[in-house]
């Protein structure tokens, strides 16, 4: 009987495709063996090559497994040698896996920001960030990560200040340097923006989420309770 149940459950690691999973399902880490929402997992499929792929999409053909999606998991699931065990078979694992998975997932982010920023969804410069602070649509403020402490605090004091209200309503990202955002959003010296309401705002949210998950492991704070997971809505195709 024991031996039936550690075979179930190492099947368990393994899925049977793409096309097997959907938003809200369940699966079981092949490092930890704990089951997990997908929304917190990443998947892995074997490439034509023989290499461990990252599928972020969910979308590549093949059966897959699913790992943890924090970059101490990935790092782990490296060292212990665990795709060759969850598919059964050798498998080429780069040296830089976890890195490239995290260059991936924050390119996807960014992408999304710049879909965004193309529709018109988001605001740039500091005075108008600010004059931004209390309309109904806005969705997040963004920071670059190396911006001065003076100028997040006073639009801080803005959201306090204009609607004390909703204040912790306003997702706050600061996940991103300023050079990374003027690529995306194909203008100079970006600091600070204003995150407008929409679906593809709402996509870049939950992306941003989820690389910062991946660099710390913690969970961020960095979408508002109404917000979607990557995929709910707000498609994007790149």
């Amino acid at each position: 009987m024991l031996a039936i149940a550690q075979k179930n459950e190492q099947d368990d690691e393994l899925d049977r495709g793409a096309t097997s999973t959907a938003p809200g399902m369940e699966r079981h880490c092949a490092l930890s063996r704990t089951l997990k929402p997908v929304d917190e997992m990443i998947r892995f499929v074997v490439g034509p090559d023989g290499d461990a792929v990252p599928d972020l999409k969910r979308k590549l053909p093949g059966r897959g497994i699913w790992i943890t999606a924090t970059r101490a998991a990935l790092d782990e699931t490296v060292k212990r040698n665990v795709f060759a065990r969850g598919f059964k078979r050798n498998v080429r694992v780069a040296a830089d896996l976890p890195a490239a998975t995290e260059r991936l997932l924050e390119r996807s982010a960014l992408d999304a920001l710049a879909i965004a920023g193309k529709a018109g969804g988001v605001i740039g410069g500091f005075a108008k960030v600010e004059a931004a602070i209390g309309r109904d649509d806005l969705l997040a403020l963004i920071h670059a990560a190396d911006a001065a402490a003076d100028g997040k605090r006073k639009l801080d004091a803005a959201l306090q200040r204009k609607i004390p209200e909703k204040s912790r309503e306003i997702a706050i990202v600061e996940a991103f340097p300023g050079a990374q955002l003027d690529l995306a959003l194909s203008r100079p010296n970006v600091v600070h923006a204003a995150l407008l309401a929409g679906p593809v705002s709402e996509t870049f949210l939950a992306r941003a989420k989820r690389f910062e998950r991946f660099r710390t492991g913690d969970s961020p704070e960095l979408v508002s309770a109404h917000a979607p997971t990557d995929g709910a809505r707000g498609q994007i195709t790149e």
